[in-house]
């Protein structure tokens, strides 16, 4: 109850009999006080509303939907917790699993399609999922659980998981730490889990997606106690098929239960579950050889120019334990531990495309087999005092992870002639060679944040200091490299809230990755540790929200060493790459029955300090713009049904650094319709899409994990799928 009505009951002298009249109106629940005295002489006294509010502390709870329920104007900022996008001087926003369900969206590539300033790729010889942020590389070791690096699969994330995709733009060592995989100088993406809802919720799907695959799914929860304080959440996928790309078929799996407990002062959380995906005949990426002087149009979008006996098997076990407890009103004390052990089996022959003729070598391949073990925690303290006419939100954090990854491969000569419009059918049986080697590397780090958020003139402007303190340990075994580095990473950020609908800000940020070992052979200190990489970053912006419709922009800056070979053949830390770049978006309701999700980005990613001819040079793999743009209508006069759209625009992007060949600029429409149908006292949601309406042929992006490798981009692919609530 507010102190407010306890106050008003305490001091009323009047004898009588009080008269409680309570009634529950959703949330929060109120109760209606009233006064009556005995005997004839009566008083009439005012009616006292006392309302009870559900306990709710800072970085506890998630931003709201916003109006339209696709996206939250917020999203968890690390250590700092779940944050309203307006009150911090960064660019952070949310995807909600509405709008992953209504996208029929499968994995976290998908729902990142809907964001401008993430590219969305493949790793450097596997058919995982990577992604470029800000135009630098986020790596799936990289994506946080509840705010926990090291839990989730590290290749491809289905979205079955998936409450909220939260997206932080910018260099974030500050607020996560440093990242496992050594990647997320431009950004972090955040998955929060799955928790039951105060409804109970029973939720079967089945779905097919051309050519032949065929899932189906259960997502169940209930709440228990008393109060409610006892919550499960099961959410089981399976799916099996052919792919709309000639040859490729895969069989997917993901299962997660979510436990959640929350009382007045205590909450606590346990995530477990487990992915596995087998995928054969996988179209892999191209490499681009020497000889090429241009990149030849791309092939029909459903040829497969990997050999059918290409494979990849990815499991993960992982699992997440998560505490909260309110030490007094303004102070929560909070503490996480996670971890995951995985197993990948990774066969991916990488054609090399040799001329615009579209003739190409499968030279050879390097089947992979990697066991790792990762394991990462949090704890820490935040809270809000005053001093004067000053407020405060001072958090304290302690995290740390540990790695263990253990790598072995093969390698097979091919040398078989083959070309990507017309594949040839080349025999696993043909290659030579057999056990090549492997490693064992051990990383571990860990860091101690500490920040303070000054509220000057009633909150209207907001002062955020702070700083990291970090450590970094990468050992080989068998190899005498080894790599130590610690750095303290300062965080500077403003916002001023120049009207109740528009938040100006700014900040400067860094991030701190491994740059791993010279893997050179050639190179005269291959094997060494090239140290820590060390970014920074400067950005200006405003954000702005009119109820049905809201937005940003943003200007930013972000300079990353890179890897350099000097004139005597070494390598290190000596080049350098700046992206100067501008962000727009819109999101909302502007109308009734229209909802719109809309995005840009423009980058210059200038490599600014090579040590060879390169120096101007754009760098590779950054387009020079993305547009996206979405939104879905209800027809009028036709109750229940929704049209919905996509149109997806990409720029141009060199494919390496040299600047000699170029991927052209592609679009992309992807149309579907939703239909909501009452059978019973059930609801069922049918949901018809084609992504790629035209079948266009494109190259859709060109990698920045190893230079010179392009993908091409997705068929034409229809998606049908059916939901039923009991």
């Amino acid at each position: 109850m507010k102190r407010s009505g306890i106050e008003a009951l305490n001091n009323k002298k009047t004898a009588g009999k009080l008269v409680f009249v309570a009634m529950v109106m959703g949330a929060p629940p109120f109760v209606s006080v009233g006064w009556a005295q005995s005997g004839d002489d009566t008083q009439a006294l005012d009616t006292v509303t006392v309302t009870s509010e559900a306990i709710t502390t800072q970085g506890d709870t998630p931003p709201p939907a916003y109006a339209g329920g696709q996206v939250a104007a917020g999203g968890r900022i690390g250590v700092l917790g779940e944050q309203d996008a307006m009150n911090v001087p960064f660019n952070v926003i949310s995807y909600t699993s509405e709008l992953i369900e209504n996208q029929q969206a499968d994995t976290l590539g998908d729902v990142l399609s809907n964001d401008a300033s993430v590219s969305v790729g493949r790793g450097y010889g596997v058919y995982g999922e990577s992604f470029k942020l800000r135009g630098f590389n986020l790596y799936g070791d990289d994506i946080s659980y509840g705010g926990l690096y090291g839990v989730l699969p590290r290749q491809l994330i289905d979205t079955s998981m998936m409450q909220r995709v939260e997206v932080f733009k910018g260099a974030s060592a500050f607020a996560n730490g440093i990242p496992i995989g050594g990647s997320g100088v431009g950004g972090s993406v955040n998955i929060e889990p799955k928790r039951a809802t105060e409804e109970p919720i029973t939720r079967l799907s089945t779905g097919y997606t051309s050519d032949g695959y065929i899932e189906s799914g259960l997502d169940a929860g209930r709440r228990f106690g008393d109060q409610n304080q006892f919550g499960a959440r099961l959410s089981v996928k399976r799916g099996r098929g052919d792919h709309a790309i000639d040859d490729e078929a895969s069989a997917d799996t993901s299962a997660v239960l979510g436990l959640d407990y929350r009382g007045d002062r205590a909450r606590a959380s346990l995530d477990v579950g487990h992915q596995k995906n087998t995928i054969n005949g996988a179209r892999s990426s191209l490499y681009t050889g020497a000889g090429l002087d241009h990149i030849p149009h791309a092939p029909s979008s459903d040829i497969n120019y990997t050999p059918d006996w290409a494979e990849t098997h990815l499991e993960t076990t992982f699992g997440m334990l998560r505490g909260e407890y309110d030490i007094t009103d303004d102070w929560t004390a909070f503490a996480a531990i996670g971890g995951n052990k995985t197993h990948e089996y990774l066969a991916s022959p990488i054609p090399t495309l040799n001329d615009s003729d579209g003739s190409a070598t499968l030279g050879g391949v390097l089947p992979t087999r990697n066991e790792i073990s990762t394991f990462a925690g949090q704890a820490g303290v935040r809270g809000h005092f005053d001093t004067g006419p000053i407020s405060h939100q001072l958090n304290l954090a302690y995290s740390n992870f540990y790695r263990n990854f253990d790598t072995r491969y093969d390698y097979y000569t091919y040398g078989s002639a083959t070309s990507i419009y017309d594949p040839s059918d080349i025999d696993e049986d043909d290659g030579v060679g057999g056990p090549l080697g492997g490693s064992v590397t051990h990383t571990r780090a860990e860091g101690t944040s500490l920040s303070d958020t000054l509220g000057f003139f009633d909150d209207r402007v907001l002062l955020t200091l702070g700083a990291r303190y970090q450590e970094i340990h990468v050992n080989q075994e068998g190899d005498s490299a080894e790599e130590r580095g610690h750095r303290v990473t300062p965080v500077y950020g403003l916002v001023f809230k120049a009207t109740d609908a528009i938040s100006l800000y700014a900040n400067h940020i860094e991030a701190l990755q491994s740059a791993g070992n010279v893997t050179d052979e050639s190179a005269p200190n291959y094997g060494e540790a090239l140290g820590i990489s060390h970014s920074k970053q400067d950005e200006v912006g405003a954000k702005f929200d009119y109820g049905t419709f809201g937005g940003a922009i943003a200007l930013f800056q972000i300079e990353q060493p890179s890897v350099a070979t000097l004139s005597d053949g070494t390598q290190s830390l000596d080049n350098e790459q700046r992206n100067r770049g501008l962000e727009l978006s819109g999101y909302g309701e502007p109308l009734t029955g229209v909802r719109v999700l809309a995005s840009a980005t423009f980058i210059d990613p200038e490599l600014t300090k090579t040590q060879d001819d390169t120096q101007g040079n754009d760098a590779q793999g950054v387009p020079d713009y993305q547009y996206t743009l979405s939104g879905e209508w209800d027809i009028p006069h036709i109750d229940r049904l929704t049209a919905t759209g996509r149109f997806l625009q990409t720029g141009s992007q060199y494919v390496a650094a040299d600047n000699d060949l170029k991927l052209d600029s592609w679009s992309r429409l992807d149309l579907g319709v939703r239909y909501t149908m009452p059978l019973g006292q059930a609801d069922w949601v049918w949901r018809v899409g084609v992504d790629n309406v035209t079948d266009e042929d494109y190259w859709a992006s060109a990698s920045t994990a190893g230079s010179g490798y392009i993908t091409q981009g997705e068929p034409r692919t229809f998606k049908v799928s059916a939901t039923v609530d009991f």
